[in-house]
């Protein structure tokens, strides 16, 4: 595959005097402060989601990204070219880690079976760490996008949904362990109530937990080593960081 940046190298470090926009002026990776290197304290990771699928839509109108290399179409194809460029850009900016999504990856399919099949399928990832050592920070299953999930996915009402929700993070944890990820998050963007009118805040905390109590249970079966994080989201529906004391795992 063709570069997607050929005039670029790799980003440099110059020092605060240099005038060249794309050179780092004050991050110098080598440079050593009590003890560690500059890489060594600040470990830089690129989400795949924030800089190669956000369309950068808003209210008032459509995506203003602009990406040759991706054809829109929601395909493996796609995927794996997007994942081609997404590793040259990280290489060349530096960066030791990346994160993603699984539906960032790799497009959904109509099922949970061609979903998953789909993952399987972007074997470029795991090519291309091995290529430029660029690690695995975290993945995560986006359980916020499709619109089963509009009443929550560990939380939701609807039996189906919780359980479709725990077969995706199933496999997301599986796609983690085969990467050599270093963590796995749970982002619950979309979990808890509404309002107090529909909810059973009690059920629904039960409900959360179960779900995390499962997915420790399957990362001690497989043997993921990878850390499990938590990301709270303040005033975001029910606030899981107020209700869950983190535990080791």
């Amino acid at each position: 595959m063709k570069p997607a940046f050929p005039e670029i190298s790799k980003i440099p470090y110059e020092g605060p005097s240099s005038k060249y926009p794309l050179a780092f002026k004050h991050y110098d990776p080598t440079k050593v402060i009590e003890g560690r290197t500059m890489a060594d304290h600040l470990r830089f990771s690129v989400a795949y989601w924030h800089t190669f699928r956000n369309p950068l839509s808003d209210p008032f109108g459509i995506g203003t990204a602009i990406r040759p290399w991706d054809d829109g179409s929601n395909s493996v194809e796609n995927a794996c070219n997007r994942a081609h460029v997404a590793f040259e850009f990280i290489e060349k900016l530096g960066a030791p880690f990346y994160a993603f999504h699984d539906r960032d990856v790799a497009p959904e399919g109509a099922s949970l079976a061609e979903s998953n099949r789909n993952l399987d399928a972007v074997t470029v990832l795991k090519e291309e760490q091995q290529r430029t050592g660029i690690k695995l920070v975290w993945a995560t299953a986006c359980l916020f996008i499709n619109p089963r999930f509009a009443h929550g996915a560990a939380t939701s009402p609807n039996a189906d949904v919780f359980v479709y929700a725990a077969a995706q993070v199933k496999k997301a944890i599986e796609v983690a362990h085969e990467l050599g990820a270093e963590g796995y998050v749970f982002w619950g963007g979309r979990e808890g109530y509404s309002s107090l009118w529909n909810t059973d805040m009690k059920r629904e905390v039960e409900h959360l937990a179960k779900f995390l109590h499962m997915a420790v249970d399957f990362k001690k079966q497989i043997g993921f080593k990878g850390a499990f994080y938590i990301e709270p989201n303040p005033r975001n529906r029910l606030n899981i960081n107020t209700i869950l004391t983190p535990q080791p795992v």
